[in-house]
C-alpha cells in the first residue's frame, strides 16, 4: 500500500510540473529588452574614455592603473569580453609590482579576478599573502571563505565564517545564507537572504539593492517561489535596465517554467546584443532540442562549443563542457572532469567525474565516485539526477526512487530535459 501511495505522489508531482506555470508578463520588462537601453555600459564608456586620457598621459602612476585595472574588470561584467578581464589582470600585477603600499589591497583584487577565472587554487595564494599583512583581515577573511567554498574546504570556510560573524553585516550574512545552502537548509538561506535585503534596502544602497535582488531571486527559484522570484528579477532591472543576468534568468523562467521557447529566445537575442557569452548558444541548444529542432539545435551547440575554443576562457567552461561531452564524447568529458576536480575538488564536479565514467560504460567507477564523493554531501538537483542515472544503472533501485521523487520538485532547476529524463528513472 505504501509503494502504491509513493507512486501516486509522484504521478501527481510530475502533473503538477506538466502544466505549464504562467508567471512572466512581457509587458513587465519589455522595456529592459530595449537593445539600446544600457545605462550602465554608457556610464562606464564615460568613465573610461576619461581615466584612459588620464592613463595615456601617465602609464605609470597607480591611481591610473588601478582605475583602468577596476573599469576593465567591470567591462567585462557588463559586455563579457573576456580579453577585458585578462586587461585588467595585467593592469593589477603591474600596479602591485610598482605599488611601495597597500600590497594586499592589489593582491586582494587580483585574487577576485582570478576567482571570475576560475582560477581558484593562484587566488587562494595571493589571499593567504594578503593575509600576512596587518590591514583589512577581514576583507581578507571574506574572500578566503568564498575561495574555500569554490575549493570544497569546508572546513575551513566553516572556520573563517567564524572569524566574519557579525549577523548585522551585509556581506557575513550573505555567506551564511551560501554556507546554509550548501549544508541543504534552503530555507535557512533565504531567511539570511532576506536579512540582508532589509540592511541593503535600509541603506537605500544601489548596488547592494541590485546584487541582492538579483541572487535572492535565484533563492526563491530554488525553493519553488517562482512569482517571488520573478518580482525580485524585475526589481534588478528597474535599478539596472541592462542587468544581462537577470534577463537569462528571466529566459530560463519561460523556457523551464512555462515551456515557452519563443519567448525564451526573444529574451536571449535581446541580451546577445550587447553581452557575449558562450553559455546563451549552449541554452538555445537545449531548448531547440526541446523543440524536436535537432539540425538547430546542433547548430547552437556548435557556436557553443567554438566560443569555449578562446584559450583566454580557461577553465571557466569546463562545467558546462563535461556535462555536454558526457552523453556524445565521454573520454573528453573524462579528462575534463579531472581537470577540473584538480581545480576544486567539491561534490558538484566529482558528480560530473562520476557521470562521465557511466557515459564511459564504468558503471561501477561511477558508483565508487558517487558514494566517496557525492552521496549525502550536496543536494544540488543535477548532482541528484546523476546520482540517480548511476544508482539505476547499478540496478540500485532503492536508491534511485526518494532521489526521484525529489527530482520532479526540482524540474524548474533541471530545466524540461533533464525533467522529462527524471520522470523516466
Amino acid at each position: 500500500m505504501k509503494k502504491i501511495i509513493t507512486i501516486a505522489c509522484i504521478a501527481v508531482l510530475f502533473g503538477c510540473q506538466e502544466k505549464a506555470q504562467k508567471i512572466t508578463d512581457s509587458k513587465d520588462y519589455d522595456p529592459y529588452l530595449i537593445t539600446n537601453n544600457t545605462p550602465s555600459k554608457n556610464a562606464l564608456h564615460e568613465e573610461f574614455e576619461f581615466w584612459q586620457k588620464e592613463f595615456d598621459n601617465d602609464s605609470t602612476n597607480l591611481v591610473e592603473m588601478s582605475r583602468m585595472s577596476g573599469i576593465h574588470a567591470a567591462m567585462f561584467g557588463i559586455t563579457g569580453d573576456i580579453s577585458e578581464l585578462k586587461t585588467s589582470e595585467k593592469l593589477i600585477k603591474k600596479s602591485h609590482d610598482v605599488s611601495a603600499r597597500n600590497k594586499d589591497s592589489y593582491l586582494r583584487s587580483l585574487a577576485h579576478n582570478y576567482v571570475s577565472q576560475h582560477r581558484f587554487k593562484e587566488a587562494q595564494v595571493l589571499l593567504d599573502s594578503a593575509y600576512t599583512y596587518p590591514d583589512n583581515h577581514r576583507e581578507t577573511e571574506m574572500m578566503l571563505f568564498d575561495v574555500a567554498m569554490e575549493l570544497g574546504e569546508y572546513n575551513r570556510a566553516d572556520t573563517l565564517l567564524g572569524k566574519i560573524k557579525d549577523p548585522k553585516d551585509f556581506n557575513y550574512l550573505i555567506r551564511l545564507a551560501k554556507w546554509s545552502d550548501h549544508n541543504g537548509n534552503l530555507d535557512a538561506a533565504i531567511k539570511y537572504m532576506e536579512q540582508a535585503k532589509q540592511i541593503a534596502e535600509a541603506r537605500d544602497n544601489k548596488g547592494l539593492k541590485i546584487w541582492i535582488y538579483s541572487n535572492i531571486g535565484d533563492f526563491y527559484g530554488h525553493a519553488g517561489r517562482l512569482q517571488d522570484s520573478y518580482d525580485s528579477y524585475l526589481k534588478t532591472l528597474a535599478l539596472e535596465p541592462d542587468n544581462h543576468y537577470v534577463k537569462k534568468q528571466l529566459a530560463w523562467m519561460a523556457y523551464s517554467s512555462e515551456k515557452n521557447t519563443k519567448e525564451a529566445n526573444r529574451i536571449l537575442d535581446s541580451v546577445m546584443v550587447n553581452h557575449k557569452a558562450p553559455d546563451y548558444y549552449l541554452l538555445k541548444g537545449q531548448m531547440a532540442e526541446f523543440d524536436g529542432n535537432i539540425s538547430e539545435a546542433n547548430k547552437e551547440y556548435a557556436k557553443f562549443i567554438k566560443a569555449t575554443e578562446n584559450p583566454d576562457y580557461g577553465g571557466m567552461y569546463n562545467a558546462y563542457l563535461i556535462d555536454f561531452y558526457a552523453d556524445r564524447e565521454p573520454q573528453k568529458a573524462l579528462k575534463l572532469a579531472a581537470m577540473e576536480i584538480t581545480n576544486r575538488a567539491t561534490p558538484e564536479t566529482y558528480q560530473l567525474l562520476a557521470f562521465s565514467q557511466l557515459k564511459a560504460g564504468d558503471k561501477k567507477a561511477a558508483l565508487r565516485t558517487i558514494a566517496e564523493y557525492v552521496e549525502g554531501k550536496t543536494s544540488e538537483p543535477k548532482a541528484l539526477f546523476h546520482s540517480a542515472l548511476i544508482y539505476k544503472a547499478n540496478g540500485m533501485e532503492d536508491k534511485v526512487r526518494p532521489l526521484k521523487e525529489e527530482l520532479l520538485g526540482a524540474a524548474y532547476e533541471l530545466g524540461p530535459i533533464k525533467a522529462k529524463k527524471a520522470e523516466n528513472l
